[in-house]
């Protein structure tokens, strides 16, 4: 590749908060500082003029379904309908413009809609007509509504956990559902949305994802095309599925070639749902959610792959579920040894639900978790989702944040795309800007988090990934961002000075009413990704 020589820009790193240079040869960061000194030490470098622009380390999303993102990118979007009647209007005018094939859609949400309701079986066919395949899933993907010709093409549906006649498929109802929807779509249309996926992760200056897949979400053949599938952002592979020997999991690891077994391997389902299983009812009634891998199960598995040398993870939700993963962790820990199990870099998905006793165990067990602030803006709040599930008072106790970082938990930040938008300035803002008060990040930390902390998710230990100090890959984006500030979380005191000759670096502004940056270029590894 040669050396790049990038000047005139505002750059985000630590060990040279005032450069307005930077130096890159052979995708390596080589050297940052003055522009002047740049020149002299790399004569023959190609210049690169940023023009004010920042430059900052790329995020990685440690939490995305690539293909499930890609269909709703390029297929039917329901997160935008405001009522019943709206979602219903989107899916006659789809059927209209796309007279032939399954219908897919996801992102609808009923308790934004003044009807607070899902559409019935009876309604969806009416929209699309009697005899088209339609599969709209809930939001969170916990759940879905069927037309009744998909619903009749899946014979075993009747028996599954989860299938009331007229009520919207959940637990292994929803999973055989979601299956046959997604058996109906071809290698073309599976590979374009891929592309929209990643090109839309590129720009917004994503370099790279973990991809969360498994038996119950998108399958194997999808896994296996999109381990096989070209692109500029860099893909990390995760598998939902238990194990119970070393073995399995050695062998699971190389006939499906992942990185982990891991992901949304799942312990409980979601509070839109009332699928995450909780330790005391849903305040409308509807029980205390499901529960689907026990104690036992969890010891096991993580058993298994601490001894394979494999990372293990699990998604979890519900204060009950996260019971169990403590618990099935320290079983494993106490068979194995905490060193064992923490050098591994088990994780846990979402970890909504924690209170202050399961915080010290899992950052003592050294588990990562990968959390999604876009939940606590969709959901949070008073008026908010949670609240109608859970209450007011369990509902301010959601995504606690700051006293996970305090513990010691690692953090990443991701998005869970396509439940909540790959936008990861937004999940930052979010994470600072929490609903509940004492629970946000600093802006750094948050940063730090949707960066480095998304490389040492996916067992990236080397120090410098996620960072622009020499020796680091480089992998960045560009930005057209206003002022840069120094600031701590919006309810915390300051913790350090703002002086600009405190050598701090400045990040964009969080506010509510500051426009976020929009990326002009991303680079992986010294190549561009996407460029404005």
């Amino acid at each position: 590749m040669g050396t790049q020589l990038l000047i005139g820009g505002r750059f985000y790193s630590s060990s040279a908060p005032d450069a307005t240079a930077m130096a890159v040869t052979d995708g390596t960061v080589v050297w940052l500082g003055a522009e002047k000194p740049g020149r002299a030490l790399h004569p023959g470098a190609e210049i690169i003029d940023l023009d004010g622009a920042f430059v900052a380390p790329a995020f990685v999303d440690p939490h995305v379904h690539v293909t499930a993102l890609g269909l709703r990118l390029t297929g039917l979007d329901l997160a935008r309908a405001t009522s019943l009647r709206d979602c219903l209007d989107a899916v006659r005018a789809y059927a209209a413009a796309h007279p032939d094939g399954a219908i897919l859609g996801d992102g609808w949400d009923e308790t934004r809609w003044p009807e607070g309701r899902p559409p019935t079986v009876d309604e969806i066919d009416a929209a699309a007509g009697p005899d088209r395949h339609v599969y709209l899933a809930r939001v969170d993907v916990h759940s879905a509504v069927a037309s009744s010709a998909l619903l009749d093409a899946v014979p075993e549906l009747g028996a599954a956990t989860g299938y009331t006649r007229g009520e919207p498929v959940r637990a292994a109802a929803h999973h055989l559902v979601r299956a046959a929807a997604l058996a109906a779509i071809g290698l073309g249309q599976r590979d374009r949305a891929r592309r929209a996926a990643l090109d839309a992760a590129a720009a917004h200056g994503v370099a790279a994802v973990h991809e969360c897949a498994g038996p119950d979400i998108s399958g194997r053949v999808d896994l296996a095309e999109l381990r096989a599938f070209e692109h500029g952002v860099e893909v990390r592979t995760y598998w939902g599925e238990a194990v119970h020997t070393a073995d399995l999991a050695r062998e699971l690891i190389a006939e499906l070639g992942v990185d982990g077994l891991a992901g949304d391997l799942f312990v409980d389902g979601s509070l839109g749902s009332h699928t995450a299983w909780l330790r005391e009812p849903y305040v409308d009634g509807s029980g205390s959610g499901l529960g689907y891998l026990d104690v036992d199960a969890i010891a096991t598995h993580v058993r298994a792959c601490t001894e394979a040398g494999v990372q293990a993870g699990f998604h979890v939700i519900g204060d009950a579920a996260m019971d169990a993963a403590v618990a099935g962790f320290e079983r494993a820990a106490a068979e194995l040894g905490g060193p064992a199990v923490a050098a591994r870099g088990h994780r846990v998905e979402h970890a909504e639900m924690l209170d202050g006793g399961q915080i010290a165990r899992l950052a003592a067990l050294g588990v990562i978790a990968s959390v999604q602030p876009g939940f606590d803006a969709a959901w949070g709040g008073a008026d908010g989702m949670y609240a109608a599930r859970l209450g007011a008072e369990r509902a301010a106790a959601m995504n606690p944040f700051a006293a996970m970082a305090a513990a010691g938990i690692p953090l990443a930040i991701g998005s869970d795309a396509p439940v909540t938008a790959l936008h990861p300035w937004a999940a930052i803002r979010a994470a600072v800007r929490h609903r509940s008060a004492g629970s946000g990040l600093s802006p750094r930390a948050a940063f730090a988090a949707a960066t480095r902390g998304g490389w040492r998710a996916g067992g990236v230990r080397d120090g410098v990934s996620g960072t622009l100090t020499p020796g680091a890959p480089a992998s960045y984006a560009v930005w057209d961002a206003g002022e840069l500030v120094v600031a701590a979380a919006a309810d915390a005191v300051q913790r350090w000075s703002t002086d600009p000759r405190s050598r701090v670096p400045g990040l964009p502004s969080l506010s509510d009413d500051a426009p976020l940056p929009k990326c002009l270029r991303t680079v992986h590894r010294g190549a561009v990704i996407h460029e404005a």
